[in-house]
């Protein structure tokens, strides 16, 4: 039997769900693509008490695995992160075929990590992981996916950015009237912020996400503060008078009182390869998951 191409993906959330897309249409096989997104969003929904369920998740596992066939999706149970750390049904495998190769997703909780640490020689994540990780610091900003490669120390890491999944939103800039209109400019955009003094709220695990983003040049006179634990994000920006945060549609953002400024970093799915450890089977990969057109804010060649 051929040895199949293990590729990392996220165990749960969009980026799974852009992964599982995309396999959809590279391999015809939606049905296999919606049991495995429809069975994890069932599980969020009990999860987050949205939904209720007789059976345990020890009998709710055993009811989705299928032992006579080891390419079927198989799920697994981690301690999930609410209060009391109850247990919750994640993705755990499947295997497909491509070109006649056996490819098959292998669910880790930080696929980045494990393609960076040669688990792996492929993987998804989100971009955002990137820039957290191992993308250089500089005076200038950071405008798009594109850019990341070039700013990754080859020295510090052999991962590379192949393509991205289309899934795109954005770290948008955002403020309210009173903070623009006081501002050192009429607009909210990277030259707002670099004339800027004063406090811009974002998610604590993105500080250095946005100081790539907005380059560290234009970090002078800015201070960093963040949402209490259990705060919304929008709201507590909202106090402060300028933020950045992740958003698709702005519309809570709006419903706070904010405006929205400039799509500062697209956030979004790519495949990624450790290049020391790809062959020329990692090729399949790629063609299975970026045949065909769509949306992305990626251009890697």
């Amino acid at each position: 039997m051929t040895e199949p191409i293990r590729v990392a993906v996220p165990r749960k959330g969009r980026p799974l769900e852009a992964v599982l897309d995309r396999l959809a249409d590279g391999t015809g096989d939606a049905a296999l693509a919606d049991d495995i997104s429809s069975t994890l969003r069932y599980e969020k929904a009990i999860t987050k008490g949205n939904a209720g369920d007789e059976r345990d998740a020890y009998e709710r596992l055993a009811e989705y695995s299928d032992l006579s066939d080891p390419a079927a999706p198989d799920y697994t149970l981690l301690r999930d992160d609410r209060a009391g750390m109850p247990r919750r049904i994640v993705f755990d495998s499947v295997t497909v075929e491509s070109d006649g190769i056996p490819v098959q997703l292998v669910g880790r909780e930080e696929p980045f990590r494990a393609v960076r640490t040669h688990e792996f020689a492929l993987g998804f994540d989100s971009a955002d992981l990137v820039l957290e990780e191992v993308v250089q610091l500089r005076e200038e900003p950071l405008g798009s996916i594109a850019d990341l490669n070039a700013r990754i120390d080859p020295q510090d890491t052999d991962v590379r950015v192949v393509n991205g999944l289309g899934d795109t939103v954005y770290h948008t800039l955002m403020g309210t009237p009173a903070v623009r209109r006081h501002g050192p400019g009429d607009d909210l955009t990277r030259e707002f912020v670099a004339d800027y003094e004063g406090p811009l709220c974002i998610s604590p695990r993105y500080e250095r996400l946005v100081q790539a983003v907005l380059g560290t040049e234009a970090m002078t006179g800015v201070e960093f503060c963040y949402p209490e634990e259990g705060d919304e994000e929008e709201a507590t920006i909202a106090d402060v008078g300028l933020g950045v945060y992740l958003t698709m549609t702005g519309s809570t953002a709006r419903s706070h009182g904010l405006e929205l400024g400039e799509q500062l970093f697209p956030s979004e799915t790519v495949l990624m390869e450790n290049v020391v450890e790809t062959t020329d089977r990692s090729a399949v990969v790629t063609e299975l998951f970026a045949d065909g057109e769509f949306e992305t804010a990626l251009a890697v060649q």
